[in-house]
């Protein structure tokens, strides 16, 4: 299978192989897992004269015949055409036949790639914009060769359409409350898709969402007036507690004359305490009351 590029976007439709492929799906691997029948009779004689050349031009033709496979790598041999029995070869020395072997060789590495922002229009009909990155690696190098030109490429265009489809059916706010969630769920999904691919989806994360400029300044105005709305509530249940203190604190000197006196000349030392050239010095009522009878 191979991803095709148009106009710089890269398209594939995967709903319609897959369903133009209904054996594929239902073998799985079956379709690379045929009887090697062998060579066949020009094939043999190919394979002879390539042995022929090898020895006769021992031994520099080590230097085409000897490859180095490194240990996160493997290598799919085709001979002829055909896929060799065994699976993919590595790591290690590796022999080859030169003019008849053809050598593809696959990265078993978790590989990172970036997907393009997707906009997307969510359930509740808001445009928002994702920046995605994918991490993908290859398990069966065999499968993922035959299936794929470029694996990674590929995978990633699919887990675009995936995020699209998935974000498609949320509100927002679950969108950006639950995108641990949301990457679980698109997982399993490709983990159901891509078993027989030779590719796994190990994980999807969503980086960055981006609102519209209005939606922003709307949500930030609704945040702020939470805020102040907060706000206003503790400064009333401290004006509340305030007043309760008070009114316990007035019953209890209102039953001692002398400690109203004494919070009297406190309040007054108080304020003398900060050099000031004025001083106000409130007179009891009751003397005032004394001079309006008198």
């Amino acid at each position: 299978m191979q991803a095709v590029r148009e106009k710089g976007d890269y398209r594939h439709d995967y709903s319609s192989l897959m369903a133009t492929d209904k054996v594929k799906n239902e073998t799985g691997a079956a379709r690379f897992k045929e009887p090697y029948t062998g060579p066949g009779c020009a094939g043999g004689i190919l394979i002879g004269v390539s042995y022929f050349l090898c020895v006769l031009f021992f031994p520099f033709s080590l230097c085409y015949t000897i490859k180095v496979i490194t240990e996160y790598e493997r290598v799919v041999i085709f001979r002829l055409g055909r896929v060799l029995p065994g699976g993919a070869k590595g790591p290690g020395l590796l022999f080859i036949l030169p003019c008849v072997d053809e050598i593809k060789m696959m990265d078993l590495r978790t590989v990172c790639r970036d997907i393009r922002p997707q906009k997307i229009l969510t359930k509740d009909c808001v445009n928002i914009t994702v920046d995605a990155v994918v991490y993908s690696r290859i398990f069966n190098p065999n499968l993922s060769v035959c299936y794929f030109e470029n694996p990674h490429l590929s995978i990633s265009i699919m887990a675009a359409t995936t995020l699209r489809k998935t974000l498609g059916k949320r509100d927002m706010a679950e969108i950006i409350c639950d995108r641990k969630k949301i990457a679980r769920e698109i997982t399993r999904k490709f983990d159901r898709q891509t078993a027989n691919w030779g590719i796994k989806l190990e994980r999807i994360e969503i980086k960055e969402i981006k609102l519209p400029k209005d939606m922003e300044r709307s949500m930030a105005a609704e945040a702020e007036a939470a805020r102040q709305a907060r706000a206003k509530v503790i400064t009333a249940k401290g004006e509340q507690n305030a007043s309760q203190a008070l009114k316990e604190a007035a019953d209890i000197m209102s039953q001692s004359p002398a400690a109203i006196q004494l919070r009297y000349l406190q309040t007054l030392k108080s304020v003398a305490a900060k050099n000031n050239s004025t001083i106000l010095f409130p007179l009891p009522m009751q003397l005032s009351q004394g001079y309006s009878h008198s």
